[in-house]
C-alpha cells in the first residue's frame, strides 16, 4: 500500500554572492516567496519549506494550494527526492512517477524514441515494458518523424506531448503532478484529459499542485494549504479553499 509521510521537514537555500542582498530585498517587498532566515554559518537564506508534518494514506487525493512562492512545487520535489531537507524525514512507500517538469530525465541530444526508454526506465518499468509500450506512446504523442530527432529541437509544446505520454504509460503508486505541465494547445489538451483522469484513476495517491479550483475540485478530496514554506491547514478541500475555515479543519500554527 502506498503511503507519505514528512515529520519536522525543513528545506533552506542559501544565497551566495553580491546577489543575495539584492534578492533578499526582491523577497522582503514582496508578499510571495519563502521565508529570510539564516542558517548554522550565518548565510543569507530562503526557508523554503519550515517544519512540515503531514501524513498521506492509500487512496488519497491531496491538493497544494498556496500563493506563488508558497512552496508548493518544493514540496513535489522533495517528496520526489529531487530535493533533500536540511532537517525531519520523509518516508515515500510505493513507486513514485513525478509529473511536473518536462525536462526531468530527458536528454536534450537524444531522440524521442530514446527519451521514451530513459525516462522509462527513471520511472522504474523494466525494459521489456517500455518496449511494449512504445508504439502507443508514439501513436499518443503525434509526432511522427519528430521522434526520430533530437528533442533539444522540438518545441516547448512538443517535449511536453512527449513527456505527459512516457510519464502516464505507467501505473504509479504516488503521482505527483503540477497544473504547468498541463499547459498545450487546446486540441491536445483535450485528447489528453480522458487520458489524466484515467492515469489519476490507477494512482494509490494523487499529490496535485494548483490553483485552479475546478480542477482541485474534480480530482482532490483534502487539502494542504501552504504559506511561505509553512504547512497553515489541512483538511477537506472545500473548507480549506473556503475564506471562513470550518472548525473541522485542522489549522496550523507557526
Amino acid at each position: 500500500m502506498s503511503s507519505i509521510r514528512l515529520d519536522g521537514v525543513s528545506l533552506q537555500f542559501p544565497l551566495y554572492g553580491g546577489s543575495a542582498r539584492s534578492l533578499r530585498n526582491r523577497l522582503v517587498s514582496s508578499a510571495t516567496g519563502g521565508r529570510i532566515g539564516s542558517d548554522a554559518r550565518s548565510r543569507v537564506c530562503v526557508e523554503a519549506l519550515r517544519n512540515i508534518d503531514v501524513a498521506i494514506a492509500h487512496g488519497e487525493r491531496v491538493a497544494l494550494i498556496g500563493h506563488n512562492g508558497a512552496g508548493k512545487t518544493t514540496l513535489l520535489r522533495v517528496l520526489a527526492g529531487i530535493y533533500v531537507p536540511q532537517t525531519g524525514r520523509v518516508v515515500v512507500s510505493g513507486k513514485i512517477a513525478p509529473l511536473f517538469d518536462i525536462g526531468l530525465g530527458m536528454d536534450g541530444e537524444a531522440s524521442g524514441y530514446d527519451n521514451i526508454r530513459l525516462r522509462g526506465l527513471y520511472l522504474g518499468l523494466s525494459r521489456r515494458q517500455i518496449e511494449s509500450r512504445i508504439d502507443e506512446i508514439a501513436d499518443f504523442t503525434e509526432l511522427g518523424g519528430f521522434l526520430d530527432m533530437p528533442i533539444r529541437t522540438y518545441s516547448a509544446g512538443m517535449q511536453t506531448r512527449l513527456s505527459f505520454a512516457i510519464c502516464t504509460s505507467v501505473d504509479p503508486d504516488v503521482l505527483l503532478l503540477d497544473e504547468g505541465i498541463l499547459a498545450g494547445d487546446a486540441a491536445f489538451m483535450e485528447r489528453a484529459q480522458a487520458r489524466l483522469t484515467a492515469f489519476v484513476a490507477r494512482a494509490g495517491i494523487l499529490v496535485l499542485a494548483s490553483h485552479s479550483d475546478n480542477l482541485l475540485a474534480s480530482l482532490c478530496t483534502r487539502a494542504l494549504r501552504l504559506e511561505h514554506g509553512r504547512l497553515v491547514a489541512d483538511g477537506p478541500l472545500h473548507e480549506v479553499l473556503s475564506p471562513v475555515p470550518s472548525p473541522s479543519t485542522r489549522r496550523i500554527s507557526a
